[in-house]
């Protein structure tokens, strides 16, 4: 008699192995965080630290207001100039290891200013400039490379940490100055944030970034072929309202960041409260800085969030020309908020509208070239006008005049559209 044959039932497949987390990864991506908002942290610092001791550098050195500004004027310059040799730059020696030399360089041009007599004090602040403005178009590039899946959320620390350096260089230069006794050895100081940045990239530098077999350029560094031409952007609306933007804002904010202190110093206030004040706003600016980039994502129109921070702004700056001390913290509060998140859409305009890495160094490169050139003129600019009007109700009508500018070039920038969308 035949018995079925009985077939067993097959054995189950294993289970595939639950992914494994990767505690590396997480490590290094946490480190490269780190080292990039580190790194932002000294982009203001080496300006930042020069406006309060302004008046204790113009007494030593027996100088005008106007050449004074300049040495507020000669990084923002620089930050122009300066920022057209980055693509091939980092080409050559890749993203990250040419954000570790500029980190290196600034320390350098900090140290600079030890040097005694005018020579060694403009030499540095040159080299600090072109240093950070290197910088600044590399941080934009590398926030879309390595984080493209959070970028809302790395702008807003990068541009925050612009404003907490701005913030400690700013309240501490002059306790620092009544410890030291010197104007010289204590901006000199402000050289060892940058350094401990550079130790902070030293993990990234350990492999030498590979290279295209037919360039030779770093891979790490957005690629050349296909990039978008500076001719074409400088035809293109979109770049345009993102490089006026960038430029006016900055015009203002380093109008501020160079004669607020002397603007409260003149209305009878001591070098210490004026610093602090300074301070006090950049402190404030943090909080616009970082929230900004998240609200501009939800909120409608898209252009609210740029007439908020340009009528912050205009407050404050037509407060400041009224009565500067007798509400002081009202008006800090209204202009850290309006310059903090005018810095911060500014930054992230450059990002939200490039479609790629590659678009955004380019375009990060022709906002904060030709915009900080523009900017430039903010700081000298309202020391002549100091100058000829012999006070500041003129300096700052102009720079409310000027936030009429930045207003209609936000709206253009806010638009929810890519650079050369049009195959331009």
């Amino acid at each position: 008699m035949n018995h079925p044959v009985r077939l067993q039932d097959p054995a189950p497949a294993p289970a595939a192995p639950a992914p494994r987390p990767r505690p590396r990864r997480r490590i290094r991506v946490a480190v490269l965080a780190l080292s990039l908002l580190l790194a932002a942290f000294n982009l203001r610092i080496g300006v930042a630290s020069v406006g309060p001791v302004l008046s204790d550098l113009r007494a030593d050195l027996g100088l005008s207001e106007v050449v004074v500004s300049l040495l507020t004027t000669i990084p923002v310059i620089a930050f122009g100039v300066f920022a057209f040799l980055t693509p091939a730059l980092s080409r050559r020696l890749g993203l990250h290891r040419l954000l570790a030399a500029t980190m290196v360089a600034l320390a350098a041009g900090i140290a600079l200013r030890l040097q005694p007599g005018l020579a060694g004090l403009f030499a540095g602040t040159v080299v600090v400039g072109a240093a950070i403005a290197i910088a600044n178009v590399l941080m934009p590039a590398a926030i879309k490379r390595d984080f493209s899946g959070h970028v809302g959320l790395m702008m807003g620390l990068y541009s925050t940490m612009l404003s907490v350096g701005a913030a400690v260089a700013s309240g501490t230069t002059v306790p620092l100055l009544s410890r030291v006794g010197a104007w010289r050895p204590t901006l000199a100081l402000w050289a060892i944030p940058a350094l401990l940045a550079f130790l902070v990239l030293v993990p990234q530098l350990r492999q030498a970034p590979a290279r295209d077999p037919r360039t030779h350029a770093a891979t790490d560094a957005p690629p050349e072929a296909g990039e978008p031409s500076l001719r074409s952007l400088l035809h293109d609306p979109v770049a345009l309202a993102v490089t006026a933007l960038m430029g006016l804002q900055s015009m203002s904010y380093y109008a501020a960041l160079t004669w607020v202190p002397t603007l409260f110093r003149d209305a009878g206030a001591d070098a210490h409260t004026a610093g602090w004040m300074l301070s006090y706003s950049a402190l404030i600016g943090m909080a616009g800085s970082l929230v900004t980039p998240a609200l501009a994502r939800r909120i409608r129109p898209v252009w609210l969030p740029v007439a908020v921070a340009a009528v912050l702004t205009a407050g404050a700056f037509a407060g400041l020309a009224t009565a500067p001390t007798s509400a002081a913290y009202l008006w800090m509060t209204m202009l850290g908020l309006g310059q903090g998140a005018s810095l911060s859409l500014s930054l992230t305009y450059i990002v939200q509208r490039s479609p790629d890495a590659r678009h955004t160094g380019h375009v990060s490169m022709m906002a904060q070239g030709l915009g900080y050139l523009l900017a430039g003129l903010g700081p000298i600019g309202l020391g002549a006008l100091y100058t000829a009007t012999s006070g500041w109700t003129v300096p700052l009508l102009a720079l409310i005049g000027l936030l009429a500018l930045q207003l209609w070039a936000g709206v253009l920038a806010s638009r929810e559209r890519h650079v050369l969308a049009n195959g331009g």
